[in-house]
């Protein structure tokens, strides 16, 4: 059995040489990310399609449908064939009809390429009679049929698809240009980074730490998993600043109804000067026309006159449900959903029509050496390192355990698709299952008596977890790593 995987129709319409390129980038993409997840494999390039062969084809699957530049891909078994009763037998052998189509009604779908003395109808109409007369309890039907039968013919080779699925589509990450995106960690942030992501652009990240640390926390969970689940094929950069100190001097010098434009015009002019420091052109925000007040064309005009790059605003003409219902689909949601809008309640009295006359007079009272001063001690981390960086920024290290007790109780906080896809066995230890994104809810549920060892394939995730519960107050909590195998 192999993997079939067909381009996004924007790669198969470029010109010979783009396409070649693109083509190269997204096996370059594909090789780097199952590299990462430790999948040896092979992949073949042809024209309008990749073969890949694998002996773990379902992680692989799992992993392909999250690569940009994939529309879609194809489980199959290949053959070869010499008449319409060889492809006929090799259906019977590897759908397993009798089961899959017993009792339905189905129709045939075929696609050939090469020369043949049949045509496809000739195939469906041969197949679909052939199926009826041998399987109890089933019809063909063309129109809305339970079940459908796939079949690609490419000269003598026959393929049968076991299995179809759908791609991210869009374009290979890198065949775009790299930009920073300006992200709370919100709804709309990290809708508008994937989106990017999506069209084959190098997402890096710009966060302005508003709040507590837990703050800068709960984003790098957002921005962790955009990448871990995206665009790991490539280092990606978290630039932290702390705007602590800015928000204090735009609260006591700049008036009510300018603090939400300024802060924003303050947000660009700081990624802009990171952005030319690593000579990336464009900057990304998750704004939203009219979504508040701060995010009318007026002022979203005088928030882009401080910086001379590109502004991309992916989601400017969306309404929340739809942002929020993208956000669902891709994963984030149940991260942003726990983010406190900092941003947004600093700008809710803002001004919905200003002047730049007026906010440049507001300006001239902000002492610019506070804004020079928090950028300067901006802290630059690549993305695969944010928890380990975020968790040596604090004092105290909570304890690791190779071995553990009897009475210990496992909680195992990775994403149910890492607990389905590679499950924890232990013996005589319990295991409970608490992805990390609902720990914080619901671990003050949990009998205080016992010791929970949190644990996650890395370890770095649990240590993350681990110290927030600690800050929290709670001391039963220790970090389950076990002992490397030989």
């Amino acid at each position: 059995m192999k993997i079939i995987i067909k381009f996004s129709p924007e790669i198969t319409i470029k010109s010979r040489a783009v396409r070649i390129f693109f083509i190269k980038i997204l096996v370059i993409n594909i090789k780097t990310i199952l590299k990462k997840n430790k999948e040896s494999t092979s992949i073949i390039r042809h024209w309008d399609y990749l073969e890949i062969r694998s002996n773990n084809n379902q992680k692989i699957c799992t992993i392909l449908t999250n690569i940009p530049g994939i529309h879609h891909f194809l489980l199959v078994e290949e053959s070869i064939f010499n008449s319409l009763e060889d492809i006929y037998k090799n259906v019977i052998l590897n759908l397993n009809c009798n089961i899959e189509l017993s009792g339905k009604d189905f129709c045939v779908r075929v696609k050939r390429q090469g020369t043949h003395n049949f045509t496809s109808q000739e195939v469906e109409h041969y197949l679909g009679k052939k199926l009826c007369q041998n399987i109890n309890n089933t019809r063909v039907n063309l129109i809305k049929p339970e079940k459908i039968v796939y079949l690609e013919i490419k000269n003598n080779q026959l393929f049968i698809i076991i299995k179809r699925f759908e791609g991210l589509g869009g374009l290979p990450i890198g065949t775009q240009q790299e930009l920073i995106s300006l992200i709370s960690g919100g709804f709309d942030s990290a809708v508008a980074s994937y989106m990017l992501i999506r069209r084959g652009c190098k997402v890096n990240y710009c966060f302005f730490n508003l709040g507590t640390p837990m703050h800068t926390i709960e984003v790098s969970k957002v921005i962790y998993y955009l990448w871990n689940k995206f665009s790991s094929s490539h280092k990606i950069k978290f630039i932290c600043i702390d705007f602590s100190e800015v928000i204090k001097e735009i609260v006591s010098k700049i008036k009510d109804n300018q603090i939400g434009i300024v802060l924003k015009r303050m947000m660009i002019r700081s990624a802009s000067l990171v952005a030319d420091r690593w000579k990336i052109t464009a900057l990304m925000t998750g704004e939203v026309l009219g979504q508040v007040s701060s995010q009318t064309l007026t002022n979203l005009a005088l928030i882009d006159s401080v910086s001379n790059h590109i502004i991309f605003r992916p989601l400017i003409s969306y309404d929340k449900e739809k942002i929020i219902n993208l956000a669902r689909n891709i994963g984030t949601e149940k991260f942003s959903k726990s983010v406190p809008e900092y941003c947004g309640t600093i700008s809710q009295k803002s001004a919905a029509k200003t002047t730049k006359k007026c906010i440049e007079l507001e300006e001239n009272n902000f002492d610019f050496t506070i804004l020079d001063r928090a950028i300067s001690q901006s802290c630059i981390i690549d993305v695969q390192n944010i928890p380990d960086q975020i968790i040596n920024q604090h004092l105290f290290e909570v304890e690791t355990k190779k071995i553990l007790n009897d009475d210990d109780i496992i909680l195992d906080i990775r994403t149910e698709t890492e607990q389905r896809n590679n499950p924890l066995y232990l013996t005589n230890i319990k295991i409970k299952k608490i992805p990390f994104y609902k720990l914080i809810d619901q671990f003050s549920k949990l009998d205080p008596n016992k010791v929970y060892a949190l644990y996650c394939d890395h370890g770095t995730m649990s240590r993350l977890q681990a110290m927030y519960l600690y800050e929290q107050g709670f001391r039963n909590i220790k970090i389950y790593r076990p002992p490397l195998s030989r």
